[in-house]
């Protein structure tokens, strides 16, 4: 099956199920503290539905706009803007008429539901399929390094051993480490065999992301391919497993570190590309596609560990992992703010592409967990049409004992609804530019 289809297929199933249980944490605690909820829908039914069935005081329904879904809660400014149900006089079962502390779990309903199935998800991850990792004795040939970090003291070759004097268990890590956590210090056992500990200048995640170096700790791996991507450029220029990249483009190819540099160059350009198979050297010729990618797979010459865990370590090293990736989400969600942040912004194409390109449970599961983390972390957010606005409101009313009016609810929702769907313009924007020019 086509990857395009295959991750459009995991990325509908995905949002709906998050969306789903979004909206039923809401749901939920409206229906405990006997408040009406008028509408239960997975996306949006402007102007018709797809499906809708009324079932008590609520129509289920599903809408034909994939942007997310709702619930209409009686009595409540939402982007419904009801305004003739808000004129009437206050009804026992609706919103505003309830204490505000339980309009308050009401609002929160949504993000606890993604943030807990999140760690969640992790967990259950942890307990089936344990963690991968690969240690410093796993390989033997090290990393290559970028030229700016060789000023700091690293070479080609390093094998990392601790971070701020501690081991590190996974040494693919590292650069994800060096971008979003606080790391000061990195001992590395050089090829010579001699131990360096060698000092990080303050804020190289900041530095990092302005010289656009995502990467600067890359395995050094022989190119020679694992597996072929089906309907992708590798494949139509008839490569095979097994095949070992000689040239590209003229350039020499002699680790698979030295591919990307060429392709990022020379992207939806025809290229020569010369390799061996079976002893025989072959040539043919390939386009990288607009992200400079070729379709194939490496070879990993080294050993990929896993560690399995019982129930009771699952839900700890779950527990554990669903932090971590909570918190550097937010900690690099400061770099949006920034001229080069707001122009990578991604819609769902860029979601769509977190998903593997064949069908793996795995990387379905683990890409739904770190949406729906993100999921609770955007809601959260106080802005005015998203739950964190609502909150903020309600937040407002509870230290002074004062409601916002009606009016001035009516003109905040609005306004944070012109700011969601010029953000939802601007990231799908975003991917179309980047699929038809770059």
């Amino acid at each position: 099956m086509d990857p395009f289809i295959v991750k459009a297929i995991q990325l509908i199933l995905s949002l709906s199920l998050l969306i789903v249980l979004h909206e039923l944490g809401h749901f939920v605690p409206a229906k405990l503290f006997k408040t009406r909820v008028e509408k239960f829908f997975l996306f949006f039914d402007v102007k018709f539905a797809l499906f809708k069935k009324k079932i008590g005081d609520t129509v289920y329904g599903i809408g034909w706009l994939p942007l997310g879904g709702y619930v209409k809660i009686s009595g409540m400014i939402d982007e419904s803007m009801d305004k003739e149900q808000m004129a009437e006089a206050p009804k026992e079962w609706e919103f505003r008429s309830k204490p505000a502390w339980q309009r308050l779990i009401i609002m929160l309903g949504g993000v606890t539901v993604n943030l807990v199935l999140g760690f969640l998800i992790y967990m259950m991850i942890m307990f089936v399929w344990g963690s991968a990792y690969v240690g410093p004795d796993d390989m033997p040939e090290g990393f290559a390094v970028v030229d700016s970090f060789e000023e700091f003291g690293f070479q080609d070759g390093d094998r990392i051993l601790e971070v701020n004097g501690k081991e590190f268990e996974n040494s693919l890590n590292i650069n994800k480490h060096l971008f979003m956590r606080d790391v000061n210090n990195i001992t590395v056992l050089h090829q010579n065999g001699s131990e360096e500990t060698i000092s990080v200048p303050e804020e190289i995640g900041t530095r990092m992301f302005e010289q656009g170096i995502m990467q600067p700790f890359v395995p050094i791996q022989a190119p020679v391919l694992d597996s072929i991507q089906t309907g992708l450029a590798a494949e139509k220029a008839g490569l095979e497993k097994g095949d070992k990249i000689i040239s590209i483009n003229h350039t020499e190819i002699g680790y698979w570190h030295e591919i990307a540099p060429v392709t990022l160059e020379n992207k939806n350009k025809e290229l020569d590309l010369v390799f061996e198979r079976n002893g025989e050297i072959k040539s043919t010729t390939i386009t990288p596609d607009e992200e400079g990618k070729l379709g194939f797979i490496k070879t990993f010459n080294f050993d990929i560990n896993r560690k399995k865990y019982g129930l009771l370590e699952s839900i700890n090293k779950g527990f554990d992992y669903g932090y971590w990736t909570l918190r550097d989400y937010v900690y690099q969600f400061k770099y949006v703010f920034t001229k080069k942040g707001a122009s990578q912004l991604g819609g769902f194409g860029a979601i769509g592409g977190l998903f593997p390109d064949s069908w793996n449970w795995f990387g379905f599961w683990n890409t739904t967990a770190l949406l729906s983390i993100i999921l609770a972390f955007m809601n959260i957010l106080p802005i005015p049409a998203l739950d964190g606005g609502h909150v903020m409101f309600l937040l407002y009313e509870m230290v002074t004992g004062r409601k916002p009016n009606d009016k001035f609810m009516e003109i905040a929702q609005m306004v944070g609804f012109f700011i969601l769907i010029a953000l939802v313009l601007y990231a799908n924007g975003n991917d179309i530019y980047r699929a038809l020019f770059d």
